[in-house]
């Protein structure tokens, strides 16, 4: 079983002026489900090929830095050896029904923050919604 040993930030030509980030996993990473290796994750995060003007490349620099930060996040992972990243059905649980199932556990602060965060999203919220941004919200609220 080989096991990921680098992450790296890589891009790739689309249609039109732009390039995709992905990240390229070397050696790459087998899934015990599937048993497929996987070597590659699109981020989702575009930039132009060519920047024009200032705005082009302020636009860039910003979607690098965001595109090397959650490359940075998945190194970390790997280094800690949790690949849970890769497994995007365990992103759209249910985060509010894993927290509640964990309340028997701790004392009655829980309970009330448990209480608050379901208000704060109406009663529903993924794994995959869970970020710096909504935590920092709540945080707030």
């Amino acid at each position: 079983m080989h096991e990921c040993k680098t992450v790296t930030l890589r891009t790739r030509p689309l249609k039109g002026r732009m390039l995709s980030f992905y990240l390229d996993y070397y050696p790459g990473y087998r899934d015990k489900e599937t048993m497929k290796v996987i070597r590659h994750e699109s981020l989702g995060i575009y930039i132009y090929a060519n920047p024009k003007n200032k705005r082009e490349q302020s636009f860039n620099e910003a979607m690098t830095e965001k595109a090397e930060a959650i490359r940075c996040r998945r190194f970390e992972s790997v280094v800690n050896e949790r690949y849970d990243f890769f497994d995007k059905y365990k992103l759209k649980g249910d985060f509010l029904e894993y927290y509640r199932k964990q309340l028997r556990k701790h004392d009655q602060k829980w309970e009330f923050v448990y209480l608050h965060f379901s208000n704060f999203v109406h009663g529903k919220c993924t794994f995959e919604e869970i970020d710096i941004d909504l935590c920092n919200k709540f945080r707030e609220y």
